[in-house]
């Protein structure tokens, strides 16, 4: 009879908890920023990351600090002009920006000893020292920019961009993913690695690219890598990603509804232990 009594008040305990109510505030550039502006995705998304990650958790409170095409020098430079807010949980998801940018890399040291905005580690440390002046408590993860093939927006295709296969300015992609791990490790932040991450692959993020066959001139499919050889005129070519091109992401770039699934997954992972 008392295990009786004893399991009913655990049943009535477990019942009863409910998880502690958490805020977030996601920075980060127009990955980030598209979640509150589906129509500028031409509704080829239906939900970003964080819409996804409250559906499974929540408790937990976001605030889009989403900045389209902003570097971390950008953030670091306008950091007290953001409006950032004291919260539980920041996550910062940056980088990709900074490559294409061509902006230094810099070394581990400039972020150790915080030597300013000239390079990706110094304007890490500038953006992380103020989240711990805001919270000191506060959990702070790192999210590593994507993978990406050849980007070609939607509302104007001049505006367009080779994929992380080759370097820009004599840096590759993978190096900025590299050096965002290396300050999580160094901090002891959790990181979510994306571009490392399987099914983030540059042979996932489209299913082919829509071109001009050289030769023919008549438009064909062509999966990656064989596209990167393949010449793009903005001026006279039809979009090369028609909707039954999406994959992982929507345009070369950006993610579609299965990569902020893919995501979302990485994310929950670490904050449900929050």
């Amino acid at each position: 009879m008392k295990k009786l009594v004893l399991l009913f008040s655990l049943l009535c305990l477990l019942s009863s908890y409910k998880p502690k109510e958490l805020s977030w505030v996601a920075i980060g550039d127009s990955i980030t920023y598209l979640n509150e502006h589906l129509d500028e995705t031409g509704n080829r998304i239906t939900k970003g990351y964080m819409t996804r990650v409250v559906e499974k958790l929540p408790n937990i409170h976001y605030t889009n600090q989403g900045h389209n095409g902003w570097t971390s020098g950008g953030i670091a430079q306008k950091i007290e002009t953001l409006g950032l807010v004291k919260a539980d949980i920041y996550s910062v998801f940056l980088g990709t920006n900074d490559w294409w940018q061509g902006r230094p890399l810099g070394r581990l040291t400039d972020y150790q000893n915080n030597t300013g905005n000239n390079t990706v580690y110094g304007s890490f440390r500038i953006i992380i020292n103020k989240l711990r002046s805001l919270n000191p408590e506060a959990h702070i993860l790192l999210i590593t920019p994507m993978q990406r093939v050849d980007f070609v927006y939607l509302g104007n295709f001049k505006n367009n961009a080779f994929g992380s296969y080759k370097p820009k300015n004599g840096q590759y992609l993978e190096s900025f993913a590299n050096a965002i791990d290396s300050i999580g490790r160094f901090e002891q932040f959790p990181v979510v690695d994306l571009y490392h991450m399987r099914g983030l692959g540059l042979k996932k993020l489209v299913k082919y690219k829509r071109l001009k066959n050289p030769q023919t001139g008549v438009y064909t499919n062509y999966s990656y890598p064989a596209f990167t050889d393949i010449p793009f005129n903005p001026e006279t070519d039809e979009y090369p990603y028609p909707l039954e091109a999406v994959d992982r992401t929507y345009d070369g770039l950006h993610p579609s509804d299965k990569g902020y699934e893919r995501i979302t997954r990485g994310l929950v992972k670490v904050m449900k232990k929050y």
